[in-house]
């Protein structure tokens, strides 16, 4: 198999936190394909041209992250990352729905960003920025204690922490606030597949 990935994408991470947690690391290959300016190593496997995209043996390709991940978690002999029954499958699917979902918002605020001042929509980047703020308050409901459970939510949840404290640390989005989400990111920003996956500029 091989990960068409970029070394700072926080979707990219989490699929590559599952594949050391379901000890299948080293059956892939960690190709780089970078989506900007043009994702051209990527549109010929995945039409978005986004990362990841999990190419398989036979050379067809999963994208997204929620996808490959699921995929991944079928393999391997770590624990399953996703429960079998339905009521908890769905509270770790909506867990990673909503990291996700401000992953999006957190994304949507480094790319205005980098417009030219004149061309920036403050709107725009409150409104990202009330989302990112939001979550971060629910992250605390969210959460579980690491050492018990540490499934595809929490995985993408600490995804989600992991990118805003690396690429928005000039933004107050409340972390600090969030004492027992702060207590948790201490505990598993240590766990060995964090640890490997540390995020890095290109």
């Amino acid at each position: 198999m091989k990960l068409l990935f970029s070394p700072p994408s926080p979707f990219v991470r989490k699929v590559r936190i599952v594949a050391i947690e379901k000890q299948i690391a080293d059956q892939i290959e960690i190709v780089q394909a970078h989506p900007w300016p043009e994702p051209t190593a990527i549109t010929p496997f995945n039409p978005l041209g986004k990362v990841p995209t999990l190419l398989l043996d036979d050379g067809s390709p999963l994208y997204d992250s929620p996808v490959i991940c699921e995929y991944l978690d079928s393999m391997g002999e770590g624990p399953a990352l996703l429960p079998t029954s339905l009521h908890e499958r769905l509270r770790v699917l909506r867990r990673q729905a909503l990291a996700d979902g401000m992953l999006d918002a957190a994304v949507n605020i480094v790319l205005e960003l980098r417009r030219p001042q004149q061309l920036r929509s403050e709107a725009m980047l409150e409104r990202f920025q009330s989302a990112v703020r939001r979550c971060v308050r629910q992250f605390s409901v969210e959460i579980e204690d690491p050492g018990r459970c540490f499934d595809l939510g929490q995985i993408a949840i600490a995804c989600a922490v992991g990118y805003v404290e690396f690429r928005l640390p000039d933004i107050d989005f409340g972390l600090s606030a969030q004492l027992s989400l702060n207590d948790w990111w201490s505990i598993v920003r240590k766990r060995p597949s964090l640890a490997a996956t540390e995020p890095t500029l290109v």
